[in-house]
This record gives C-alpha cells, sequence and structure tokens, in this order.
C-alpha cells in the first residue's frame, strides 16, 4: 500500500471518529434475515419470503409515528405553510435524496392536474448534487454541511417555507446542512431518520447540534437493521416515504375538505397482499428472469412513463450496493457499459426530464470561487465535478437510440405499467398462457427505407480527424419529415461484429424533408476517441429507441 493511502486510512482511523458509523442499527446486519443467502440457493420463493420479514417492523413504527406529536406537528405544519403560500421543500441524500425528488414530484403531479393547479409550486426538493445525483452519485457531496447549506439558500428557503429533512442514518453532513441553514432563515424545520435519537445524540456530535435545537421537530422512524445490511433504500426509505407521503397525502385531504383513509391498516393490507404465496411466486419468477438475463451477458432496458422516476429510485442504487457499472453519458464510451438501462420510449430525454420531475431539472453549476468559499478541499476546486444541466442530458433516457442495450442477443426489456400510466400501451394474451405488452405510437413514422446517397469514406483515419460529409437523403415515404435534435436525426454508424454497434449524431442538420422528395445536405463529422481497430461505417436514420440499421451503403473504417 502506498505511504500516502496508509497515512490517510490511519488519519480516518485515529481522527475521524465522526464518521465510524459501524455502531449504527442501519448499518448492521438484521438476525431476521442471516439465512437469507441459503434460502435463496434452496429455492427463490423461500429467499423472497426471508427477504420480506423486516417489513414488518417498519409497520410497528408507523403505528407508532402516525399518532405521535412530532407527525401531528408537521402536519399541521404543512397545511399552515401550503395555506400561507409557503412550500414545503424536502431535502434528502442518496436514496433519500431521490425520495425527496419523488415526493415533490408527486405532489406536483397531483395539483398540475387538479383545479388549484396554482399548488403545484408549493413542494420543492433539495437532493445533495442536484438532480444530476438522481442518475449517478456525486462523489463526497454528503460529507459537507456547507454543501447543504448553499443548496438550501440557493433555494431561498425562509420564514413561512418548511424544511423535512430525511436522513436515514440521522448523520448525513449534507442533510444536516440544510437543517441548520433552514433554521437559521426562520423556516419550519423538522427531521426523519431512522436510528435511534438516542444513540446519535450520544455518538454524534453534529447531530446532538440538531437534536437538541428547539428549532426542529425530530420524528425517529427507527424500525430495526436493513434487510440487507447497510442497504437503506430498503425498510429505512419505505419508512421514510410512508411517513412522508402521509404528511402530503394529509395536508392535500385538509386544503380540498375530504377525509382520510385509515393508512396504518392500507398499509398492513398491502404487505398482507405481498406475502401472500400468489405474489411471492411472481416476484421470485422476476428476479430468476433478471438473474438468467445478467449471468447470460444480457443487459435489461425498463420502459416506461409516469414511474420513470421510481424506477431511477432503485436502479442507481444498485451500483454502490453491488458495485455494478454505472449509468453512462451518450459520450463516454471509457466506461463499462451498464448493465441497465431506463428508457421514456414516448418522449426525447428532455421533454422526458420535464414529465418526469413536473419541472425544469435543478443541477448545480458551481464554479471554483463557490467551492472554495465553502471551504471545499482543493480537488473539488481545482477539478469542479461537471454535474449541470447540460451533463446531465447527457444521460439519455428518452426515445433516442441506445444500441449497447442489444450487446447480447439475450438481452431483455420491462415495461413498467401501473393503471394505464403508459398511454397507447396494448398487451395480448399469448396461447402459452403469457401476455405481450406493446406501445403504438400514431405519431411514428418509419425511415428505415429512406436511402442516403454519398461518397466512399476514407479507409484509414484517425482520432480527431474531420470528415467533410455531403449527401442526399431520398424519402419514399408519403409523409414529409422534419431532421433536428428533437425530430428524425442522422448519425454516424460504426459497428463492429460481437460489439455494441456506436451511433454518433451528426451536428448541425435541421431540414425538411418532402413526402417522396430529396434532400441534399452537408455537414462535418469528427472522428471519436474510440478502440482503434476496423469497423463497418455509414450513415444512419433513426427517430425511435433502437436503430442498428444502414441507410447508406457500408464502408470498411479503420481508426489508427
Amino acid at each position: 500500500m502506498k505511504p500516502e493511502v496508509m497515512a490517510a486510512a490511519e488519519n480516518f482511523i485515529t481522527n475521524e471518529t465522526e464518521f465510524h458509523l459501524g455502531f449504527l442499527p442501519t448499518e448492521q446486519s438484521n438476525p431476521l434475515t442471516r439465512s437469507m443467502e441459503a434460502d435463496f440457493r434452496r429455492s427463490t420463493v423461500e429467499g423472497v419470503a426471508t427477504l420480506q420479514k423486516p417489513d414488518r417492523d417498519v409497520l410497528s413504527m408507523v403505528r407508532r409515528v402516525l399518532v405521535s406529536e412530532p407527525f401531528a406537528r408537521m402536519a399541521a405544519t404543512g397545511f399552515s405553510t401550503v395555506r400561507g403560500g409557503g412550500r414545503i421543500i424536502f431535502s434528502g441524500c442518496g436514496a433519500t435524496g431521490r425520495l425527496s425528488i419523488l415526493l415533490e414530484s408527486m405532489w406536483r403531479e397531483y395539483f398540475s392536474a387538479s383545479d388549484r393547479p396554482e399548488l403545484a409550486d408549493c413542494a420543492a426538493s433539495i437532493m445533495t448534487g442536484g438532480d444530476y445525483a438522481l442518475v449517478k452519485s456525486v462523489e463526497a457531496f454528503e460529507d459537507y454541511q456547507n454543501f447543504g447549506r448553499r443548496q438550501a439558500a440557493d433555494l431561498h428557503i425562509g420564514p413561512g417555507d418548511m424544511l423535512v429533512a430525511i436522513t436515514e442514518g440521522g448523520e448525513t453532513s449534507s442533510v444536516i446542512g440544510t437543517v441548520k441553514e433552514s433554521a437559521e432563515r426562520g423556516a419550519a424545520v423538522f427531521l426523519l431518520f431512522n436510528n435511534p435519537a438516542g444513540l446519535l445524540r450520544e455518538k454524534l456530535v453534529r447531530c446532538r447540534e440538531v437534536i437538541d435545537d428547539p428549532r426542529v421537530t425530530v420524528l425517529d422512524l427507527f424500525c430495526g437493521p436493513m434487510a440487507l445490511a447497510g442497504s437503506t433504500r430498503m425498510q429505512a426509505t419505505t419508512s421514510e416515504q410512508l411517513v412522508a407521503g402521509v404528511l402530503l397525502e394529509s395536508v392535500a385531504a385538509k386544503l380540498e375538505g375530504r377525509s382520510l383513509p385509515d393508512f396504518v391498516t392500507q398499509f398492513e393490507q398491502l404487505l398482507d397482499r405481498l406475502e401472500s404465496a400468489e405474489v411471492r411466486s411472481m416476484i421470485a419468477q422476476y428476479i430468476d428472469f433478471e438473474a438468467d438475463v445478467y449471468a447470460s451477458g444480457g443487459r435489461i432496458t425498463y420502459l416506461a412513463n409516469d414511474y420513470l422516476l421510481d424506477i431511477f429510485t432503485d436502479t442507481t442504487e444498485r451500483s454502490p450496493t453491488f458495485m455494478l457499472p454505472p449509468f453512462r453519458r451518450r459520450d463516454d464510451m471509457a466506461s463499462p457499459m451498464p448493465w441497465a438501462f431506463v428508457k421514456n420510449p414516448l418522449y426525447p430525454t428532455r421533454e422526458t426530464w420535464r414529465n418526469m420531475l413536473h419541472r425544469e431539472v435543478r443541477c448545480l453549476a458551481w464554479r471554483p470561487e463557490d467551492y472554495r468559499a465553502m471551504g471545499a478541499p482543493e480537488k473539488l476546486v481545482n477539478h469542479p465535478p461537471a454535474i449541470d444541466a447540460e451533463s446531465l442530458y447527457g444521460f439519455e433516457v428518452g426515445c433516442e437510440p441506445a444500441p449497447e442495450r442489444f450487446a447480447s442477443p439475450k438481452s431483455g426489456a420491462v415495461i413498467v405499467e401501473v393503471a394505464d400510466s403508459v398511454p397507447r400501451a396494448q398487451t395480448l394474451s399469448l396461447a402459452n398462457g403469457r401476455t405481450f405488452t406493446y406501445l403504438i405510437d400514431p405519431s411514428y413514422r418509419p425511415v428505415r427505407e429512406m436511402r442516403i446517397q454519398m461518397a466512399p469514406l476514407p479507409t484509414d483515419v484517425h482520432p480527431g480527424d474531420t470528415l467533410s460529409l455531403a449527401f442526399d437523403v431520398i424519402n419514399p415515404y408519403a409523409f414529409d419529415y422534419t431532421f433536428g435534435p428533437h425530430e428524425a436525426r442522422i448519425g454516424f454508424v460504426f459497428r463492429r461484429l460481437g460489439e455494441p454497434t456506436q451511433v454518433f449524431p451528426l451536428s448541425g442538420i435541421e431540414a425538411q424533408l418532402p413526402a417522396q422528395g430529396k434532400l441534399h445536405l452537408e455537414t462535418a463529422f469528427v472522428i471519436p476517441a474510440i478502440k482503434p481497430t476496423e469497423y463497418q461505417a455509414g450513415l444512419t436514420i433513426y427517430n425511435s429507441p433502437a436503430s442498428t440499421w444502414f441507410n447508406s451503403a457500408i464502408f470498411p473504417l479503420r481508426i489508427e
């Protein structure tokens, strides 16, 4: 081990005791699931039954918390905040940050479609690292209270607003930063966590400071260790979503003058249903399906519309939990290919983000001087992470093509649809008893039979070389076409048998192509820094999530 690495390790062990968190119940193994590995080896159904056992501890917790004085105070404050024109602002990091965004989105979606759409703006969220962290973790941001303070200040939180800070462990520094900043700015502050308050107060100074703060109302949601040790997106996030969701439902019901259901009974009925033999069998079958796909070298694509945000809450967290390759940007050919993809097949990426969040993206574009003013380490000052809006849009989660999804013939797709949440979805019942769901898009226009006539490409190129392309597009269809970043696009294709096909959109092409007409186009294309080898190359036209064909002739091309 390098001396500097050894020194850093020794410093952490000796001096960074505030970050020694092994004593927290949320980080420990659960006695109820210690046989889980052996149970899964015997039978997936048995493994699922074991995995579900700690869920009953959440039920016990919610029975206690929903009748408590702190929850009653939180619900009353939420109502008075919204009635007075203020905002309920959720704050979190990692899984709780994604939950915070989800809670805001739920509120916005409901009131945007109501007869009081102005109330949609009465909810907001703070995700440590901004919305970018929804799809990829932002390294080390959770360790700095000042980062949380800055994000709270950027939202202009103040008197009349209400902060609901959520941290599974109860000790995340960035979330504590939002608590302190909001309290100092005069907002009502509530803090939700999943470890015993007394233990946090005894062991960690930063926790004691906010737990003892009379301006902060604490809700202790302790429900025991997780089913999978340290995986707080399980029971902890379930409990937080349940309690915070009841808060929003209580506020909405009071605003609309309607009564509330018995949430405890409903949750108990849900657990009963999930633990039934029928549902456990269905869960086990699905687990086996995904396991078989991954074992065969395949990839999974999740297709959804309304529930895309819920899917991100799970899939993004898989990377740090199970050390799987994270999502990667469209221009990132160096990182390992992810095992899972998330796509909305109905809209391009920018529109997908707006529809999913029910607002514009809220990302961070901090400069070196911002990091320096917040006391960040020199590494961040000198190399600020690219986590702004344009960087987020680099993760193409809309209907743009992603040929790498089909890197293996064993790859699969999963449509997530709840109560017709995917418009124009149709389901067929097959002779073997299974069902097949597909999407109908009445605005779709075929492009495969279009022809591109162009001169041959050079046979040998280098990364960075610029090719001057001139070509004609011939349209055999009875449809007019628009070429542009959000319409049909033309891409440069690199294909090599046995490897993922790579498609790079040509820039600067915005034009109209009439029905059964012809269009002459000219543009420049810079050879990307991809693997130096021999390829089949040419041009493709695409307007759907998948395109691996050539509309031009196929040319041999070698990148040196």
